[in-house]
């Protein structure tokens, strides 16, 4: 999953992006609005962390952008701003939940995946379609109870094909999804290809159903 981590800090901007990366999020920086509009009318994002003291603005009117645009990331709020009102108005205004300076990382992670749960997977943290089972707290997927002896790569690859079922997936917004922005300017995107070769087979050899179809000149979808 992908984070866009808006905050000006940089040396808490930097222990958030260390933390989360070794938690297997990818992970991209911006230090004021600006950046993070930039960073926001180019790429797409699961969750945007985000500041509201900025250099350039308030960060309630990068969220407000986010929702004049219908952009779908879920937004958490990162703020010293305690008090009672600052928390309702960042709220009511759209974020999915608020953290006040200072914060122990392992909650800002469980947080994360909290709202990831309920906005992809009605509360929970096992997705299943048929013979296939996801675990997310256990990074584990299942094809007829048959553990799948997948890279993590692979499970991210497969989660994002089940909660985007139907849903025809460029090879360009996997890459990025799983990789990166930096792959924007790749030439080409044939390491997804071989990603998705190898999940498929793996899924083939557990018994279970090919439903990713190739959807010629455009990417790829899973068929539900």
């Amino acid at each position: 999953m992908k984070i866009l981590i808006v905050e000006d800090n940089k040396e808490l901007a930097s222990s958030m992006f260390t933390y989360l990366s070794e938690e297997k999020y990818v992970c991209e920086c911006v230090f004021d609005v600006e950046s993070a509009k930039e960073k926001l009318s180019l790429f797409t994002y699961d969750f945007i962390l985000l500041d509201i003291m900025l250099p350039d603005g308030n960060g309630l009117h990068l969220l407000k952008f986010i929702k004049d645009e219908n952009i779908a990331s879920s937004v958490l709020i990162i703020s010293a701003q305690d008090s009672l009102n600052n928390k309702i108005q960042g709220l009511e205004e759209g974020a999915d939940d608020y953290i006040t300076k200072p914060f122990y990382l392992p909650e800002l992670h469980a947080r994360l995946r909290a709202i990831f749960r309920r906005k992809n997977l009605n509360g929970s943290h096992i997705i299943s379609f048929n013979e296939i089972i996801l675990d997310t707290d256990k990074v584990e997927a299942k094809v007829n109870s048959v553990v799948l002896d997948i890279t993590r790569k692979e499970f991210d690859l497969l989660l994002y094909f089940l909660v985007n079922k139907n849903r025809v997936l460029s090879r360009q917004a996997i890459a990025t999804h799983l990789w990166g922005d930096y792959t924007d300017n790749l030439s080409n995107f044939d390491f997804v290809y071989q990603h998705v070769k190898n999940l498929r087979k793996k899924i083939s050899a557990a018994n279970g159903n090919d439903y990713i179809e190739t959807v010629y000149g455009l990417g790829y979808k899973f068929k539900s």
